[in-house]
């Protein structure tokens, strides 16, 4: 990697926030942050970024080494070997982080939003999850865990079409092969 002394010294950092569960964060960044729809975003946030950052590390210590050699052979430079080869090496593992986190968001905003209670507010589908299950509303829970499976499937697809508009002309995780 372009620098390994900033890898070693903020990955901990990354991954002590990816151990420590959003049950135990939640209340902390409810009760620091005023605003309950910011807390829970940054809840949400604080849940996704881990698979975000590891997988764009490893991409970008994965470049291959026939690619390094060519740049060293033709004298380019740390900035132009970051730009041109390896953050486009490194693409397709950060969409694949971001296929992962969009469903962990989904899960950190519906445990956050569990842990907070929407701050007295009738908002959010957590939130109808909960009431739905004190007044045995069985219906109406299920409607609302299958709203939220919508959305975590939806948020996937978008990924998905993100990374294939992203790398699809020119990386071969994205080309289609004919039979």
């Amino acid at each position: 990697m372009q620098s390994r002394f900033l890898e070693i010294s903020l990955f901990p950092y990354a991954v002590l926030l990816q151990v420590t569960p959003i049950v135990a964060i939640a209340p902390l960044v409810i009760i620091l942050v005023k605003n309950t729809q910011v807390a829970l975003t940054l809840c949400a946030t604080l849940v996704a970024l881990f698979p975000i950052i590891s997988n764009t590390t490893l991409g970008l210590r994965s470049v291959d080494p026939g690619l390094e050699n060519l740049f060293r052979m033709n004298k380019a430079g740390r900035l132009q070997s970051l730009v041109r080869l390896r953050i486009p090496s490194a693409l397709p593992y950060f969409f694949g982080g971001l296929r992962i986190s969009s469903g962990l968001a989904l899960i950190g905003a519906v445990v956050a939003e569990f842990v907070a209670g929407t701050g007295g507010r009738r908002a959010g589908l957590a939130y109808e999850i909960l009431q739905s299950g004190f007044a045995l509303d069985i219906p109406r829970m299920f409607a609302a865990l299958f709203l939220i499976t919508i959305a975590g499937v939806g948020l996937f697809t978008a990924m998905v079409v993100l990374s294939r508009l992203a790398l699809g002309g020119w990386h071969e995780s994205e080309i289609r092969r004919e039979a």
